[in-house]
């Protein structure tokens, strides 16, 4: 029985990951929106773009090959499955123990070398732009985050996200400037990994700025449902993983009751909701930047991440 219980909360949790993460996109697009004094697109309406895209025949290039054809499938698996395995509502799942932070950062960069194989398949000029751009941002922002999840398992001495969510709950946590330096090295690595203002604009098709919309231009009917689905739950991990990392509280365990699951479920969405609309503020107040100075604003991630490591490795030592 204990089983059968640890499998439908894993799988609820699944289920919570899928159904969220195109509602979470529409909500940030309406913040936006009314901070910009428009109506704006309803809540649903990313679900009726992915049914309609899923509807239509997908249209391939001559030249496209095999690679081409199945790397949006290949994306959206290894996305889903990162996702999946961040807590959201509680700790000590079933797939806990493979909840690893290097883990989640190697199905994230699988799922990215997958797209830029994809933007370069078919030979455009576009999508070598995109291609070449994403794994700059790459080269940054993978050794940031693993700096991140270093400082992390210093301090809980394991890099498994409920290990970590239990950790920072816990009254011996109190104030630490490597956790603050952490947090905002995490938020600069989510916000260029999803292609977000000030790195990217995902409102824009302007070929000289683009950057994830340039490896996928020429991409069509289900399979751009496919991989816009999975950018939708590439936001919402990153967003689960600040929460679950840096302000795990309302978390409910793995053997909670079902009041304990619901103040769970309430408190998650109270995050999500707060961070949609801090991104939606900050990216109406602010302007993109300019493909070169990326390097120097994930570099100052990297930098923020090394900081923080080293911080609190003398800290310990001493």
């Amino acid at each position: 029985m204990a089983l059968i219980h640890d499998a439908l909360v894993q799988l609820a949790q699944l289920v919570l990951v899928l159904a969220l993460a195109p509602l979470l996109t529409g909500y940030i697009r309406k913040v936006k929106a009314y901070l910009l004094r428009r109506r704006g697109p309803p809540l649903l309406q990313v679900y009726r773009d992915l049914l309609k895209l899923i509807r239509k025949e997908a249209v391939l290039a001559e030249n496209a090959s095999w690679v081409f054809r199945t790397a949006p499938y290949l994306i959206w698996a290894t996305t889903l499955i990162a996702a999946a395995l961040v807590p959201t509502f509680a700790t000590g799942l079933l797939f806990s123990p493979a909840a690893d932070l290097i883990a989640i950062v190697a199905l994230l960069g699988t799922a990215r070398f997958a797209l830029a194989l994809a933007g370069l398949d078919v030979g455009t000029s576009f999508g070598g732009i995109g291609s070449s751009r994403e794994m700059m941002i790459a080269s940054l922002a993978e050794p940031a985050m693993l700096m991140i999840v270093f400082t992390l398992s210093l301090l809980a001495g394991s890099t498994q996200l409920s290990s970590v969510a239990v950790f920072v709950q816990g009254p011996t946590i109190g104030l630490r400037v490597s956790l603050g330096m952490a947090l905002v090295a995490l938020i600069i690595v989510a916000i260029a990994e999803n292609s977000r203002i000030p790195v990217d604009n995902p409102a824009t098709h302007l070929e000289l700025t683009m950057i994830h919309e340039a490896m996928i231009l020429e991409y069509s009917g289900r399979h751009l449902a496919v991989i816009e689905a999975a950018a939708t739950i590439k936001l919402l991990l990153y967003f689960s993983l600040i929460a679950c990392m840096f302000m795990p509280w309302g978390m409910a365990s793995a053997d909670g009751d079902l009041a304990a699951f619901a103040i769970g479920v309430v408190s998650y969405l109270t995050k999500l909701a707060a961070g949609g609309f801090l991104l939606a503020v900050f990216e109406t107040a602010t302007a993109k930047m300019r493909v070169f100075r990326v390097s120097d604003f994930l570099g100052a991630a990297l930098m923020l991440g090394l900081l923080a490591t080293l911080l609190l490795f003398v800290s310990q030592s001493s």
